[in-house]
């Protein structure tokens, strides 16, 4: 008895390999399979390409902070527009414009206040730094308030429909003001992508 239920495991057992091995030498089980490899690999490219197209960005960034700082807070702050806007929908530049255009009269300083209360070298006011769950105080440490800033402009972005200039835009304010500050973003860009030897978009230049 034993015997037999021996020989039907080791029969079975040689059954379900044979199978597995069916299964996986199957066409589609392999184009499946080699379809996915590729997207992984693609996506992979993706990423580092975009890094790499991100990094380049910093020395340009780096230089206009320079004329309103120091070049060492300069190279810090580049930094921070790179390591915040990681995984995020936006570049290094479109927080480096935003921090040019709200404090760089002020030399980018983290102690940099408005008249209205706004705090931090990307100026968020008390309510909105504590919707993204940080303190009013916190807006004076430049990590926590380059974070705050990419989650106010996400916020924006969603009002805006996508639409990234029009959540800069709205990140700036209403009216006159904003409209003013959002071209003041505009030069600092052209600013930005002079150093990198290129221009800016046409679509930009007379929006």
């Amino acid at each position: 008895m034993r015997i037999t239920i021996l020989i039907l495991a080791f029969l079975l057992l040689i059954a379900v390999e044979s199978n597995q091995a069916s299964v996986s030498m199957n066409p589609e089980t392999v184009e499946v399979a080699a379809r996915a490899r590729r997207e992984a690999l693609m996506k992979e490219q993706e990423k580092e390409q975009d890094r790499v197209e991100r990094q380049k960005q910093l020395p340009a960034i780096t230089s206009i902070f320079a004329r309103h700082t120091t070049r060492e807070r300069a190279s810090r702050l580049a930094y921070l527009c790179y390591e915040t806007t990681i995984d995020t929908p936006f570049r290094p530049i479109d927080l480096a414009e935003l921090a040019l255009a709200e404090t760089g009269g002020h030399s980018l300083s983290n102690n940099a206040v408005s008249s209205e209360g706004a705090m931090g070298v990307w100026q968020l006011m008390p309510a909105r730094a504590k919707s993204h769950g940080f303190k009013p105080s916190d807006m004076q440490k430049d990590e926590k308030c380059a974070a705050a800033a990419v989650k106010e402009l996400k916020a924006k972005l969603e009002m805006a429909s996508g639409n990234l200039q029009k959540a800069k835009r709205l990140y700036c304010g209403t009216g006159p003001q904003a409209r003013e500050y959002e071209q003041k973003t505009k030069r600092f860009r052209k600013a930005i992508m002079a150093k990198m030897g290129q221009t800016l978009p046409a679509n930009l230049i007379n929006s």
